[in-house]
């Protein structure tokens, strides 16, 4: 298995895992062709804030993927560049999970933005993958609150 910090030559693996993703949510008539056109269009307008790392057991397929967001923090005296990180869109091909892909991507995507200087990496997780971001050693916060959508 390689991890790598995602280019723009792999926005159409990245497009098909998005996609395989959230195949329940796309609208019908859309292609993946046409989705990565526009992940193409939306990810050149973020890549100073959202990176993307890909996972390979064979060249050049991907098989799995993680997002950080990198959010700018208000300055304060004596720290002027602060940061946060926010840990987005895992997803593992269902073949290739249970192998350690996807916690190699986000340990990969957590030490990238805290070498890039994040003071903070969060993740938002579904209940199911709680005890892997545990074992990565991501902790629950009482200060990180949330305010759902109505």
């Amino acid at each position: 298995m390689k991890i790598d910090q995602a280019d723009v030559g792999d926005v159409a693996g990245l497009a098909g895992l998005l996609w395989l993703d959230t195949v329940k949510e796309e609208p019908e008539g859309r292609s993946v062709e046409a989705f990565a056109a526009e992940l193409a269009q939306w990810w050149a307008a973020h890549r100073e804030s959202h990176l993307a790392f890909v996972a390979r057991v064979g060249e050049p397929e991907i098989v799995g993927m993680a997002w950080v967001a990198l959010l700018p923090r208000i300055p304060r005296p004596g720290a002027t560049s602060r940061m946060s990180a926010d840990i987005q869109t895992v997803f593992v091909l269902p073949e290739q999970r249970g192998q350690g892909i996807g916690s190699a991507l986000v340990q990969a995507a957590a030490e990238h933005a805290i070498r890039l200087g994040a003071i903070r990496v969060t993740v938002h997780s579904g209940r199911r993958a709680v005890p892997v971001y545990e074992r990565l050693g991501f902790e629950s916060s009482r200060q990180l609150l949330q305010l759902p959508p109505d």
